[in-house]
């Protein structure tokens, strides 16, 4: 039999005393995931400081999990696109032999039962690494898909440490500004580029930007399409409705794109 830990909020504890490891997550990744325990306590329990980033009000909890050798699990790292379809003895094999085990994760496409559950206990809440391995001394990433939005001080992170393409964007008077003498220069470059700046915010100044979806070059008004589309601001349906109806085919087809997402 091999044995996994799961870590899952304190407050779930009773509900998987009770009823096992639910399945969570869609279509085939739909599952529960799971590490070895190996001798190194530090390893076995290494996820337990980045999933405590969302901890919920009691912290977390160790799950032991006890499963046939032959069960069917995948196993490799967190940024594998495609992990190994392996035996959970097989999955516990890899991990206890790699050289550097942090990372790696163990995938059980199915929920846990009851029975399989052998013990629920605590474990100390400092244990682990945070973000990824080695993530520590190294500058972050503030690119979209990396950015945790509202985490504790990354607003100061990003003003400090901009990213060139990610933001955060400039304040709306100085993309008003880039706009105008963008336009007054024939600059479609530099207008679009204020126009992807715009995209970031949750609001604008759509008055003054709505005249831009009688640019000449469609590339304008793609852009702007692409800017509004999740604005909250008032008019924004109005002035997507006018684009859907472009001349240009591209135009209506982000038009499209936008209104389905």
């Amino acid at each position: 039999m091999a044995t996994f830990v799961h870590l899952t909020p304190a407050a779930n504890a009773a509900r998987v005393r009770r009823a096992g490891l639910k399945a969570a997550g869609h279509a085939e990744w739909r599952g529960v995931f799971l590490f070895p325990v190996l001798p190194s306590y530090t390893l076995t329990h290494q996820w337990l400081r980045e999933l405590s980033r969302r901890p919920g009000p009691r912290g977390l909890v160790a799950v032991h999990v006890r499963l046939p050798d032959g069960e069917p699990v995948t196993v490799g790292r967190y940024s594998d696109r495609e992990p190994s379809r392996v035996s959970a003895a097989e999955a516990v094999r890899r991990v206890s032999v790699t050289a550097d085990s942090r990372g790696w994760e163990v995938f059980l496409p199915r929920s846990v039962a009851r029975g399989e559950v052998r013990r629920i206990r605590p474990v100390r809440q400092v244990n682990g690494w945070r973000y990824r391995p080695d993530a520590h001394g190294t500058p972050p990433c503030l690119c979209y898909g990396c950015r945790d939005r509202g985490g504790y001080g990354v607003r100061r992170l990003g003003e400090r440490r901009p990213h060139p393409l990610d933001g955060p964007p400039p304040a709306p008077r100085v993309l008003l500004a880039r706009i105008e003498a963008a336009e007054a220069r024939n600059d479609t470059a530099a207008l679009r580029e204020a126009l992807h700046w715009y995209g970031m915010r949750r609001r604008g100044p759509l008055a003054r930007l709505a005249h831009l979806a009688r640019h000449a070059d469609p590339a304008v008004r793609i852009s702007l399409v692409e800017a509004v589309a999740y604005w909250s601001t008032p008019g924004v349906n109005v002035l997507l409705r006018e684009l859907g109806r472009d001349s240009d085919p591209g135009v209506r087809e982000t038009v499209a794109d936008a209104l389905v997402r």
